[in-house]
């Protein structure tokens, strides 16, 4: 990646073992797409409740040039599987990858042949 990653917390306390699951995330993303200028990442707690659990909320912002810019805000789903910030995040980038994977067959050539 030519600009340096961000990660940002808010309404969580910053966390070594998060941020190193994003960086791990985002080198996959760039071993898949090496085209990738920045990347920002925001891992949010939205709310906090007493009853239930916190779900989260991953953000991501991706700059591939050429391209519109890879946008994925993932809401907490109805069956509470974002009580887990790993889930959360696991759930971002893997449509951010699937976002990647629509610019990346975008670009490739048509192989259609054009007589019929």
């Amino acid at each position: 990646m030519q600009v340096s990653l961000q990660i940002v917390f808010e309404g969580i306390d910053h966390s070594d073992a998060i941020e190193a699951r994003v960086r791990e995330k985002v080198g996959k993303l760039e071993k898949f797409c090496g085209r990738i200028t920045s990347a920002r990442v925001v891992v949010v707690r939205p709310q906090h409740r007493h009853v239930k659990g916190d779900t989260y909320q991953t953000h991501i912002h991706l700059t591939v040039p050429g391209a519109p810019d890879i946008v994925v805000n993932v809401d907490p789903s109805i069956d509470h599987s974002h009580e887990d910030v790993y889930v959360a995040v696991h759930d971002a980038f893997k449509a951010a990858r699937r976002q990647l994977q629509d610019v990346l067959r975008e670009r490739q050539p048509s192989h259609k042949s054009t007589t019929g």
